[in-house]
């Protein structure tokens, strides 16, 4: 490398943007993703003594999967590559693979090779990795947004260590942002910035755990803002609404808001108002809402206000909480709306809820019962009639309902103690109707 490329890539590392100059170099730089990364965990360990085998970093945009790459190649003794799989193909994967096997020939030295992008490589170009992967020429570090599991080769996945990372947190990305603004070397510490708690709330928020969102945000924001009088560069909420084109809207995670808006959203379902159950379902989401959180309200909700009135409600709601869990957001929002307009629209039933809590209420009362006798495991029913029942007291058999017609035969299930008790009371609601009509022809038989 001769002055002029050394000159031109320290003017390239100094004009990069924020986001690329404050990416952090070494493990203690690191901020996140303590479960994987964290003091003794696998991988921490792996890159400090140098021990890896193949890895695949899968996570959303911004949360530090090309930063660990970074990190293992400035920590490693072994040869690094990199390739992206947008703007690389087959030949260059071939160029690695002979300069690998040339290393590993004449000095024994191992490569990595970083694979960014790696779920947009085709089966093919997959499949050329994999000999040299099996046979150690290649330690293989891909990164993917994708999950892995269905967007790469499974013999690629089966010879790796799959690692997920999370969304960072909000602490950790004030954290990012804190650094940022202090350091002079690479961060905007040369400015005299001042940013006051609702734009950094908002900025936080908006980026939804992406550092590469914030610190671009942040940017953005110094950049285009003059200094006042005293050269103070002042950082309001105005200006960070505008630089990340997204308006605050008042929400606070763990506050009086929050859960006032979930409140709001449930009753919106149960009040079977499609349109209100939307908008609250938006707010949630556009404020940052952990999607997760809220397909589980969906799946009380479908649960405790739909219940068998329309049972699919609740088979709905558990796929969107699936859906969720596999394609994340901003996708994740359909399914969230679809399964939370079905339960709004679903007729209305909370008779299984009612019925439960009526049933715990009288076992907490303490109005128990034994199991009859017929009733119970053919073990203890056997020691029940030798040992306990007097001889000339015969115990009643169980009736098989198979055995009669329409499955059902009339016979005592509850303890003798709670005789006549009605727990569940289904209503006239959906396909409840049909639920209490039958129950009805089935005790006048």
């Amino acid at each position: 490398m001769d002055l002029f490329q050394i000159s031109a890539e320290m003017n390239m590392k100094k004009s990069a943007p924020l986001a690329d100059r404050m990416r952090p170099n070494t493990l203690e730089e690191f901020t996140g993703q303590d479960h994987i990364i964290g003091k003794g965990k696998l991988l921490y360990r792996g890159i400090i003594a140098d021990k890896l085998s193949s890895i695949i970093f899968y996570g959303p945009p911004g949360t530090g999967k090309t930063t660990l790459a970074k990190i293992i190649a400035n920590s490693t003794k072994k040869y690094f590559e990199q390739l992206n799989a947008v703007t690389s193909g087959i030949k260059d994967i071939r160029e690695v693979i002979e300069r690998s096997k040339e290393r590993l020939g004449m000095y024994n030295k191992r490569t990595i090779l970083f694979i960014d992008e790696i779920h947009r490589f085709n089966k093919s170009q997959q499949d050329a990795l994999l000999p040299y992967v099996e046979n150690g020429t290649l330690i293989l570090i891909g990164a993917t947004t994708e999950n892995p599991f269905f967007e790469v080769n499974k013999a690629l996945i089966s010879r790796s260590m799959v690692f997920k990372l999370e969304p960072l947190k909000n602490e950790h990305i004030k954290m990012i942002l804190d650094n940022a603004i202090k350091d002079r070397d690479k961060g905007l510490g040369e400015f005299n910035i001042e940013i006051n708690n609702d734009a950094l709330e908002h900025l936080v928020n908006a980026c939804n755990g992406d550092a590469r969102i914030a610190l671009n945000g942040l940017e953005l924001g110094v950049l285009t803002t003059p200094p006042d009088e005293n050269g103070i560069i002042k950082i309001t909420l105005s200006v960070i609404e505008e630089c990340i084109q997204k308006r605050a809207i008042r929400y606070e995670k763990n506050g009086d808001e929050h859960y006032d808006i979930i409140s709001a959203f449930i009753k919106s379902m149960r009040g079977s108002d499609p349109d209100a159950t939307l908008y609250w379902l938006a707010k949630m989401i556009y404020a940052g809402e952990d999607p997760k959180f809220i397909a589980r309200r969906i799946i009380i909700c479908a649960s405790e206000d739909v219940g068998n009135a329309d049972p699919q409600a609740l088979t709905l709601a558990v796929s969107a909480f699936q859906a969720v869990n596999t394609i994340g957001m901003p996708e994740g929002r359909i399914p969230l709306a679809q399964a939370a307009v079905y339960v709004s629209c679903a007729p209305k039933s909370n008779a299984c809820y009612v019925g439960i809590d009526r049933a715990l209420g009288d076992i907490e009362k303490g109005v128990m019962g034994q199991v009859p006798t017929y009733l119970r495991d053919s073990t203890s029913r056997k020691m029940e009639e030798k040992y306990i029942l007097n001889k000339d007291e015969k115990s009643k058999d169980y009736l098989y309902p198979h055995d009669y017609p329409n499955g059902f035969t009339q016979q005592q299930y509850l303890p003798n103690e709670l005789v006549g008790v009605s727990y569940y009371r289904p209503t006239e609601n959906g396909y409840e109707k049909i639920i209490k009509e039958r129950l009805k022809d089935l005790l006048e038989k």
